[in-house]
């Protein structure tokens, strides 16, 4: 089964828009999961101070039309975390937010935002709590790439890359700036490395 892991939305509906494009020319069969920070909270990590808003439109970015494309399930990032953090009232918007789950499991992969370690200590951290996941999806820190077995590996955009008989973890690049993607392919136990162009 194919599967298109996207994340790191950040609000930006273009971005969104044509990653999703690029996935029904290219993947029309594959099931979409979003791996976290589908929204811009505008609040900063270094401005909380213990302040509760009264609505979440006031601590995200919000474009018109942005919530008719999140029509995938995903999971949670640090911007999820940050603006349920900024607001405890009940409406929709947040109960949405507030229902995302941490990890969602995929056959044999998990995925997982990657804001839980820290920077630079993902094998030390998928070691001691995910031990039992031998392929792990993620995004948070925009950059694609993949290890096997703790090596880095160079990503080879657009082809078919094995992820057989190893722990693999693979960051899925972000699709806000970057418009990147990866399609992952259960069955044949393979990634996809994609990138939306831009003229």
């Amino acid at each position: 089964m194919q599967f298109a892991l996207l994340g790191d939305i950040h609000s930006s509906k273009e971005d969104l828009q044509a990653v999703l494009a690029q996935i029904a020319n290219e993947a029309p069969e594959a099931t979409l999961i979003g791996t976290g920070d589908l929204y811009e909270c505008t609040v900063s990590k270094k401005d909380l101070h213990g302040q509760i808003y009264p609505t979440v439109e006031e601590v995200i970015r919000h474009p018109d039309g942005i919530d008719e494309l999140f029509i995938f399930p995903s999971i949670y990032g640090n911007q999820e975390q940050r603006i349920l953090l900024l607001t405890k009232q009940t409406e929709p918007k947040r109960d949405f937010l507030n229902d995302l789950p941490e990890t969602l499991k995929i056959d044999e992969a998990i995925i997982i935002h990657g804001h839980q370690w820290p920077h630079n200590e993902a094998a030390a951290w998928l070691a001691e709590h995910l031990p039992e996941s031998r392929v792990v999806f993620h995004g948070h820190t925009h950059r694609s790439g993949i290890t096997s077995d703790g090596k880095h590996i160079a990503v080879n955009w657009n082809e078919e890359m094995s992820v057989r008989g190893s722990r693999t973890v693979v960051n899925v690049g972000a699709v806000v700036g970057s418009r990147e993607w990866v399609l992952y392919d259960s069955e044949e136990q393979t990634v996809r490395f994609m990138k939306v162009s831009q003229r």
